[in-house]
């Protein structure tokens, strides 16, 4: 009998041990949750995708001299489309080409007396695709607007718009838009050549400029006027992708602020031409990009500063940062002709390395500045890497005005046995090559690298 009391207790003692461990055991997965399904969040949802070109969802290190990512604005009123001015810098992009376009008018054929219209919003009034047409005497009319990288990449909206390898003249024509981003004359993409002459282009809309070429597009003009009253709208423009752009002879003014009468993200050369910008710098460079101007007359009047800009200036040279332009070293060069600065410096270079070559031209300075040039750091690129570092060549060439230079950027003044350059106040640069006999320092200090020159 206590044999059986003695194995019924240790089987009671037993199983109440193994009551004890199931109770700690459910206790504890109590507190879990059930595992998800594979591939779901504990919530039953499907994890969302990672954003294309990320890794495991984390997005990419922002671009050096962006903040958090997001392309800063144009210092001329040229808008900083997402991608660009972002995407591919020098090169068709962003947000890609578009693949349909509209048109009031699809022309594939010559026509003499034609007369155009579009009033819809995103429409050419003329489309020329790969045709090769002549355009004489015709009235063209555009209203209706656009907006973003579609009408200033790739052409939509334009009142004449030439792509896809095409060959277009437009002669003894005129082209008005007033509608915003309603370019006048469009040519866009490799391959494609706009010829204008004796024609008049008028825009009033924003972002709408007169002769307008990207993508690598060709446009050359003779005798031809161009009216722009609209913000951010070039006279000559170009945008992401460039070009090559040659001018001669003709009339281009804007009254729009942020409206130079040339903004280059391209090759442009103009001869024999009265260029005007009434509330803006009178030429703006991006990135490696040129403009060449020979026997023209220019004039600006940087009244009021617009985007990023900081100073007043009449030719801003600089890298944006957005994409727009092709990185490198730009050029600009003036043979003859006179250049007259109502407000502000005569040139301000930041984040970029260029050249600019002078040669007899004549000079109308601003009153209420002494300085000539600016090499600075300014609002674009990474702080300490985003001075302006020039080379100044002056052929056959007086200038008056400082020349100033900060810790981030460089100078190099070249003077020929025929250059003058009298100073109106201290200037610093990094070095010079000529005879400084030929420099006037009128009473003011020169530094040049270590070396100072006092007057």
């Amino acid at each position: 009998m206590k044999k059986i009391l003695k194995t019924l207790a240790l089987a009671l003692c037993a199983a109440m041990i193994a009551a004890g461990a199931l109770a700690d055991n459910t206790e504890t997965d109590s507190q879990l949750p059930p595992a998800p399904p594979s591939g779901e969040m504990n919530n039953g949802q499907q994890p969302p995708e990672p954003p294309d070109g990320n890794m495991n969802g984390q997005p990419p290190a922002p671009p050096s001299g962006d903040m958090n990512g997001q392309p800063p604005a144009k210092p001329d009123g040229e808008n900083a489309p997402s991608g660009a001015p972002g995407g591919m810098p020098g090169g068709p992009g962003g947000s890609g080409a578009p693949t349909e376009y509209a048109a009031a008018a699809t022309v594939t054929e010559d026509s003499q007396n034609a007369s155009y219209t579009s009033s819809a919003d995103s429409e050419n009034a003329v489309l020329v695709s790969g045709d090769t047409v002549t355009l004489s005497g015709a009235s063209v009319t555009k209203s209706g607007s656009s907006d973003g990288d579609s009408a200033d990449f790739y052409g939509i909206n334009a009142t004449v718009l030439a792509k896809d390898g095409a060959t277009l003249t437009v002669e003894e024509s005129t082209i008005t838009s007033d509608g915003a981003h309603a370019n006048g004359i469009f040519s866009y993409g490799a391959g494609t050549t706009v010829n204008v002459s004796n024609t008049g282009i008028v825009t009033s809309g924003n972002n709408s400029g007169g002769l307008m070429t990207t993508g690598g597009g060709t446009m050359n003009a003779v005798n031809v006027t161009v009216s722009t009253s609209g913000n951010s709208s070039a006279a000559i423009r170009s945008d992401r992708g460039g070009g090559t752009v040659n001018v001669t002879g003709g009339d281009y003014a804007t009254s729009g602020k942020g409206s130079p009468a040339i903004y280059s993200t391209a090759e442009i050369s103009v001869t024999g031409a009265t260029l005007s910008a009434s509330a803006s710098e009178a030429v703006v460079i991006e990135g490696g990009n040129s403009v060449t101007l020979t026997d023209s007359t220019l004039t600006g009047n940087n009244s009021t500063l617009n985007g990023q800009s900081t100073q007043k200036t009449n030719v801003l040279i600089y890298q944006s940062m957005s994409g727009d332009a092709s990185e490198g070293a730009s050029t600009f060069t003036m043979t003859g002709g006179s250049m007259t600065a109502e407000t502000g410096s005569m040139f301000h270079v930041t984040n970029v390395t260029t050249t600019i070559t002078l040669e007899n031209v004549s000079f109308n300075y601003a009153a209420d500045s002494s300085v000539f040039l600016d090499a600075s750091a300014d609002s674009w690129g990474k702080s300490g890497a985003n001075g302006g570092h020039v080379t100044l060549n002056l052929v056959s060439q007086a200038i008056s005005g400082a020349i100033l230079c900060d810790s981030d950027s460089s100078v190099a003044v070249v003077m020929d046995s025929q250059s003058s350059w009298t100073l109106q106040g201290d200037s610093v640069i990094s070095s010079f090559e000529g005879d400084l006999s030929q420099v006037n320092l009128n009473g003011y200090t020169l530094t040049i690298g270590e070396q100072t020159v006092v007057g």
